[in-house]
């Protein structure tokens, strides 16, 4: 695992370059491909690392609907576990996520807010759009890196 992590700090210049220069069709035609081959050979549930460092954004929606589950008021669900960030978003108070269990899995998982979701947005065009929030991926998630180092593969050829 450390040598990923290595790797995708040493590589933040050449994933900067190929993700503002690179043929951005040929990348976004080719994300689903190298998400799945990615996320084929690593499990989430031995990493965590999102969970462990990071927050997500917790939307209205998420907020109405995890606090329905919890069986909690939203105002409840918000002073317990949440704060306004400086762009004015609700992400966790902690980290880890308190939602996140010791076997990491997710306490919340069916309901869990769509960042969550979505994360880490490798079948996407965010991937493409949001190239600091991809860089800053690639140093904690493995399947960011590994979609990365996919693609500059391509872009070599």
């Amino acid at each position: 695992m450390e040598q990923w992590e290595k790797d995708a700090k040493e590589h933040q210049k050449a994933y900067k370059y190929m993700l503002e220069r690179g043929d951005k069709n040929k990348m976004l035609k080719a994300l689903p491909d190298l998400h799945e081959e990615a996320f084929s050979k690593i499990d989430c549930l031995q990493c965590a690392n999102c969970c462990k460092n990071y927050s997500p954004r917790f939307k209205n929606p998420d907020i109405k609907r995890i606090a329905k589950v919890l069986r909690m008021k939203e105002g409840e669900l918000v002073d317990k576990y949440l704060r306004l960030d400086n762009e004015g978003d609700y992400v966790t108070k902690q980290s880890p996520c308190p939602f996140l269990a010791e076997d990491n899995t997710c306490n919340i998982y069916e309901d869990r807010p769509s960042d969550c979701r979505r994360y880490p947005y490798t079948d996407e065009d965010v991937l493409l759009k949001r190239v600091a929030l991809t860089l800053k991926n690639a140093t904690v998630c493995p399947a960011t890196h590994a979609v990365l180092e996919r693609l500059l593969e391509m872009e070599g050829k």
